[in-house]
């Protein structure tokens, strides 16, 4: 029973990040747009070209964008896992309270998934000067890949997050088992963290994207 109620929750949720990442793909390729059409004196069509400070500040609304997916999607993940490691906490420790300090070690490590995407987007943010006022590098904002790429960097992140979602069902049948047989604490503990090497590849891959088109120096 525990399990079907897990996927039913889990079910709405890719949903939802399905239909989020349609409408951020097509909000990208709308803002990536160079410039606008617009009917002219004859009767045609004329194509004012932006400048690069319109460039540019297109570019920071899909960096803001990708911030955004990476905490966000990334967020939904680890409070999802929390909120399931959590339910088979309080069960635990109801019973056996001395098991919280345990209980609460495992529900926390979904949270890390969260972290990652809050660090990327403060990079993004940072790099992309949304953040402290400069403005960023007019030229390289002004660069057509640099928002989509943005975008990527974030559903990365957060995408790879979701795997919270599974560590805190992992999370969760270790801490029964560490309430019932306090020597399964610690291989608990290994199995919950295997879902996370998934988050850290993307983690990696977002910090190597920002690298290679010079977020990152």
């Amino acid at each position: 029973m525990v399990r079907v109620r897990k996927l039913k929750l889990i079910r709405p949720v890719g949903i939802f990040l399905f239909l989020l990442l349609i409408l951020v793909l097509f909000a990208g390729i709308a803002a990536a747009q160079d410039g606008n059409v617009t009917d002219g004196q004859d009767g045609g069509t004329t194509t004012d070209v932006k400048t690069p400070e319109e460039k540019a500040e297109d570019t920071q609304a899909l960096i803001a964008i990708g911030a955004a997916l990476a905490i966000g999607i990334a967020g939904i993940g680890a409070a999802t896992g929390i909120g399931i490691a959590g339910a088979s906490g309080i069960g635990a420790v109801a019973e056996k309270p001395d098991r919280f300090g345990k209980s609460l070690v495992l529900q926390a490590m979904p949270m890390t998934q969260g972290i990652y995407g809050l660090l990327i987007a403060i990079l993004l943010l940072m790099f992309g000067g949304l953040l402290g006022g400069g403005g960023g590098d007019i030229e390289f904002l002004s660069k057509p890949y640099i928002g989509i790429t943005a975008i990527a960097i974030g559903l990365a992140v957060g995408l790879t997050g979701i795997s919270a979602i599974g560590q805190g069902i992992t999370a969760s049948a270790s801490i029964g088992g560490a309430a019932r047989n306090p020597e399964v604490f610690s291989k608990g503990m290994i199995f919950t963290v295997m879902s996370e090497t998934l988050a850290i590849f993307g983690l990696l891959v977002g910090i190597l994207i920002m690298v290679g088109v010079g977020f990152l120096g």
